[in-house]
């Protein structure tokens, strides 16, 4: 049985990460700063082509304006939803970069793709928290993309996106625990699988979409397919056990460009 206290003390601390948004303002500015946006596209054209596919559909994935999950935020305490509108406008910024790294590919946005719709659909049809657990299944399994990114692009330009991407992702990951922890700790021991069974089917079928859709992207990195799947289903697990209430922090960290991060 879950006691007053230990609900208490899952509670999530909404103004430390209205803290942690805030200041990180200046780490966006830092990383961009060190980018050099006028370089010229150094790679072969398959890469190109590969990363231009791939940007185009994260570019609309990442641009969406947040309006449906605040609405069901409203009757959240100030300090959340203020969190939860700083968290839309870093995925926005996100799909701003990645309009940024199309130009430097020498490419435009697409207008709209059937995975977003598919995506916005079926998260529009959704109460916040498991809005809240379909976000956290995005992101644990596009974070191994956006390591790759950071560590083996092809190009300065490709490697500077994916470091300034996969850090935030990282933090929003744990923002995302953070949120689901409390509830899902609740649960009895009996209702637990009814979660943990539909959320390995989504995040299998997010994986393959990634595949399908970025594959030539992985490729153009240096990661073969199975090697995403596995790295982005173990990037599932310990999201999901950390967010059941087992081993798994929530603290902000920075650990996507140290050598001993999975990818």
């Amino acid at each position: 049985m879950i006691t007053a206290d230990a609900r208490r003390a899952d509670a999530p601390s909404f103004e430390r990460w209205v803290a942690h948004f805030t200041d990180n303002r200046a780490r966006h500015a830092a990383i961009e700063g060190r980018i050099d946006w006028d370089a010229a596209a150094e790679m072969s054209p398959a890469a190109r082509a590969a990363l231009i596919r791939s940007f185009q559909r994260f570019e609309l994935g990442e641009g969406g304006d947040g309006a449906h999950l605040l609405r069901k935020a409203r009757g959240c305490g100030e300090a959340q939803q203020h969190a939860l509108r700083m968290l839309v406008g870093e995925e926005q910024a996100h799909s701003a970069l990645f309009a940024r790294g199309l130009r430097h590919l020498g490419a435009v946005p697409l207008p709209q793709h059937w995975s977003d719709g598919a995506f916005t659909l079926l998260r529009r049809s959704l109460g916040l928290r498991t809005e809240l657990m379909l976000f956290l299944i995005a992101e644990a399994v596009a974070m191994p993309y956006f390591v790759v990114l950071a560590r083996r692009g092809p190009d300065a330009v490709i490697r500077g996106i994916g470091t300034r991407i996969a850090l935030d992702e990282e933090h929003h990951l744990a923002f995302q625990i953070d949120q689901l922890r409390g509830g899902l700790r609740s649960l009895p021991p009996w209702a637990k699988p009814l979660v943990v069974l539909p959320c390995w089917l989504v995040a299998v079928g997010a994986t393959a979409v990634v595949v399908i859709d970025h594959g030539g992207a992985l490729r153009a990195c240096g990661m073969g397919a199975h090697a995403y799947a596995g790295a982005a289903l173990r990037s599932f697990r310990r999201a999901l056990t950390a967010a059941l209430g087992g081993v798994g922090s929530s603290e902000p960290r920075d650990t996507v460009c140290a050598p001993t991060h999975p990818v």
